[in-house]
């Protein structure tokens, strides 16, 4: 007979586990302002990070082409983005921000800061450093490329 698997020991429930967390309450407030974590991550990158082109928005929040495609359509029905073509190529698509989306990006960005500090603040600025560090080396040589985030 095999031993059982620990379940509450495995490193991929105790991520799976923390990561729900994270999630939870950040996610509640960006559906209240009509957002998820894809939408939030697109007006990230079409807003602050200036990127207006969806394979580069793709690239910056980790998801693959079709999954951004998707979620673009949905954010221009939404009225959250504007898509026109490209100056120099027609062919490609630009992205731009809408009003509407400027007010949900200050609005989420407030409730991403606040939960962001109740879990820092459960570690030190080491731990914290640690931490990242662990996850990043994980990731190391893994498709990150995702459907879904």
């Amino acid at each position: 007979m095999t031993d059982a698997y620990d379940l509450h020991a495995a490193l991929g429930y105790q991520m799976s586990v923390t990561a729900r967390l994270l999630e939870r309450g950040f996610e509640t407030r960006l559906k209240e302002i009509g957002l998820t974590r894809i939408t939030w991550c697109i007006l990230l990158a079409a807003g602050p990070q200036n990127l207006s082109q969806p394979s580069d928005i793709a690239n910056f929040v980790g998801i693959d082409r079709t999954a951004t495609s998707r979620a673009l359509r949905q954010m221009e029905t939404a009225g959250l983005i504007a898509r026109a073509g490209g100056n120099k190529d027609r062919r490609t698509t630009q992205v731009k921000l809408t009003a509407t989306a400027e007010g949900k990006l200050q609005q989420a960005s407030i409730h991403a800061q606040e939960n962001a500090k109740h879990f820092d603040d459960k570690l030190t600025p080491d731990e914290s450093a640690t931490l990242r560090a662990l996850l990043t080396k994980l990731r190391t040589d893994e498709d990150t490329s995702l459907s879904r985030l």
